[in-house]
């Protein structure tokens, strides 16, 4: 997908599911993300994430903000964000663990970009259940 980039630039960015499950799981680990109040993310740094770009991360904020899994604003930046919602922390218990994330990703194989999100939360979901017995 095309996105404008901080300066107004075109540039092209595609869903990362890592870059997705490392923005909830740093999030998720950060105090001041209690839901309280709203703290401002524009850059990667900001999560002390590396290796991704800025635009890379503001769209991934964004679509995890779309997709109900972070309570916040990605209309403007930087985008504020107040923590996880319940979505939020419903999918990340399901692809926390790395061996479960590692299967999923696995079954998914190479349709991993072109599946989506709900389509990954339920096989995470199903491999977290064989992991502790109930399939």
């Amino acid at each position: 997908m095309q996105v404008h980039d901080l300066k107004g630039r075109l540039s092209e960015v595609k869903r990362d599911t890592d870059l997705l499950r490392t923005i909830l799981l740093h999030i998720e680990d950060d105090p001041k993300m209690d839901g309280r109040r709203y703290f401002g993310f524009a850059r990667p740094e900001d999560l002390d994430i590396s290796g991704y770009s800025e635009d890379e991360f503001v769209y991934h904020m964004r679509l995890l903000i779309s997709q109900g899994f972070l309570n916040g604003n990605g209309d403007t930046l930087p985008l504020s964000v107040a923590g996880l919602t319940w979505e939020g922390h419903e999918f990340l218990d399901n692809i926390r663990n790395d061996s479960v994330w590692s299967s999923t990703k696995k079954r998914v194989g190479d349709l991993v970009g072109s599946v989506s999100i709900s389509v990954i939360a339920a096989v995470a979901e199903a491999e977290m259940k064989k992991l502790i017995g109930l399939k």
